[in-house]
C-alpha cells in the first residue's frame, strides 16, 4: 500500500530503557518536522544492528545517585538487537534500576515498543525494518544492490572524504558492506563479496547503506541526524543514483537538556557550567580564601632540614586554601544564579558526558507534560534548547 504523505525519518538502534535520552530528541524533532511540512514522523528502530554491549548499556538509580548498569542476554553473539529476548527476569531487573516500567515480555524490540507508547500517542509511527511483511518484499532490490559492487563506490567515498579532511567514522576497507541475517534466530553474520546468501536468510544492509534501504522501504522525505550519523552518511553520496533513489534531506538533530523545576540557565551559561568554571558565572566580590594568607618565608638561620619541612607545610597549606577558592567561587555563583551550580553541572553533565548520552530516555518518557514542553521547543527551530521541568 502506497504512503500517502511525505515521511520524516529518525531512529537509533534500540536500546533498554530507550538509552540514550537523544532518542527521545530524535523523535519529538522528527514529530515537529513532520508538523512543518504536513508529513508523517516515523522511528526506524534499528532492530538488526548486533551492538550488545551498546543496547545493553545503561544507567540506574541508587536512591538520588546514578549508577552504571549492564543487562546480560542469552543469546547467540552476534544476535540482532531485535531478537534478544526480555524476559520476566529482566523486567524484574529494569524495576528494581528505574522503578515502574512498562510491561513487555518477548523480546527488547518489544521492551523498547512498549516504552515508547507515549510517543505512539502522540503521532509518531515506530517501524521495525525486520517485519517480514517489510522485508520480504524488498530483498530482491536488495539482491541487485549487492550485484551492483557499491563496495567500490563506498571505498572510492571514504578515500575522497579523508583527502577533503572529513574522514568517515565507519571505514568501508574494514567494515562489510552487506551481512546475511537468519530470521528465525535473529544471528546476522558477515557476508564477504561473492559469498552466496544461505536459504531462508535475508540480506541485512550495513550502517553505510542502510540510509538506501531506508529510502528503499519508506518514501523519506527528510532525516533527522545527529553529527556522527551525518558523518557517515556522506558515503552513500555517490550511492543514490546508482540506485535510483532520491536522497532525503537531512536535518540536524538538536540538542535538549533537561533543567530541575526553578534552575533557570541561559545557553551561554552551558559551557561554564560544563567545565566547572565558576568564575565565569558571577563577579568575584572581595578576596578569596588563597589570598587571605600571608606571605611567609623561611628564616635563612634555620637548618636546612626545618627550612624544608617549613616550605613543605606552606605549599601544603597553600594548595588547601587554593581549593576552598573554588568553594568561594561556587558560593558566588550560588548566590548570583539563585542554585547550587554544582548540582546543576552534575544533573547536567552525568559522568562528564552530555545528559542526553548518559540518561535512559524512559526518564523523559514517563513525564508527558515533559515531553509536551521539550516538543514545543522543538517547534521554535534551533540547535539548543534548555526546557525546564514541569
Amino acid at each position: 500500500m502506497p504512503e500517502s504523505r511525505p515521511i520524516v525519518a529518525t531512529g537509533q538502534q534500540i536500546g533498554a530503557g530507550w538509552t540514550p535520552a537523544l532518542s527521545v530528541v530524535k523523535a519529538l524533532a522528527a514529530l515537529a518536522e513532520a508538523e512543518r511540512i504536513g508529513g508523517e514522523a516515523v522511528y526506524w528502530m534499528a532492530d538488526e544492528d548486533h551492538d550488545r554491549n551498546e543496547v545493553a548499556t545503561t544507567v540506574g538509580l541508587d536512591g538520588s545517585r546514578l549508577k552504571r548498569h549492564r543487562f546480560r542476554f542469552d543469546a547467540v553473539e552476534g544476535t540482532a538487537t531485535g531478537w534478544l529476548p526480555w524476559t520476566e527476569a529482566h523486567q524484574r531487573e529494569a524495576e528494581a534500576l528505574w522503578g515502574p516500567v512498562p510491561a513487555a515480555r518477548g523480546t527488547l524490540r518489544d521492551h523498547v515498543r512498549a516504552l515508547g507508547a507515549p510517543l505512539w500517542a502522540k503521532g509518531l509511527r515506530a517501524f521495525s525494518p525486520t517485519d517480514p511483511e517489510v522485508r520480504r518484499p524488498v530483498q530482491d532490490e536488495l539482491a541487485r544492490w549487492r550485484g551492483l559492487g557499491l563496495e567500490k563506490d563506498l571505498i572510492h567515498q571514504a578515500v575522497r572524504l579523508e583527502r577533503e579532511g572529513t574522514p568517515s567514522p565507519l571505514d568501508p576497507r574494514v567494515q562489510t558492506a552487506w551481512f546475511s541475517l537468519d530470521p528465525r534466530t535473529g544471528l546476522r553474520q558477515r557476508l564477504d563479496q561473492g559469498e552466496t546468501l544461505p536459504s531462508g536468510h535475508w540480506l541485512s544492509p550495513g550502517a553505510a547503506l542502510r540510509p538506501l534501504m531506508q529510502s528503499l522501504m519508506l518514501p523519506v522525505k527528510a532525516v533527522i541526524l545527529g553529527p556522527s550519523e551525518r558523518a557517515y552518511w556522506r558515503l552513500a553520496e555517490p550511492l543514490w543514483e546508482k540506485v535510483g533513489l532520491a536522497v532525503p534531506r537531512i536535518v540536524a538533530r538538536p540538542s535538549v537538556f533537561v533543567l530541575p523545576t526553578g534552575f533557570a540557565l541561559k545557553p551561554g551559561q552551558l559551557g561554564p557550567v560544563k567545565a566547572g568554571d565558576w568564575t565565569s558565572l558571577a563577579p568575584s566580590l572581595g578576596s578569596s580564601p588563597s589570598t587571605r594568607f600571608p606571605e611567609a618565608k623561611a628564616d635563612p638561620t634555620w637548618s636546612e632540614s626545618l627550612r624544608d619541612r617549613f616550605d613543605a607545610e606552606l605549599a601544603r597549606t597553600r594548595f588547601r586554601l587554593e581549593r576552598l577558592d573554588r568553594r568561594w567561587r561556587r558560593d558566588l555563583a550560588a548566590a548570583a544564579l539563585g542554585f547550587d551550580p554544582e548540582a546543576l553541572r552534575q544533573r547536567l553533565f552525568p559522568f562528564e558526558r552530555d545528559q542526553e548520552r548518559v540518561l535512559p530516555g524512559l526518564f523523559w518518557l514517563r513525564n508527558p507534560a515533559l515531553l509536551d514542553r521539550i516538543l514545543d521547543a522543538l517547534r521554535q527551530g534551533g540547535d539548543l534548547h534548555l526546557v525546564e521541568e514541569p
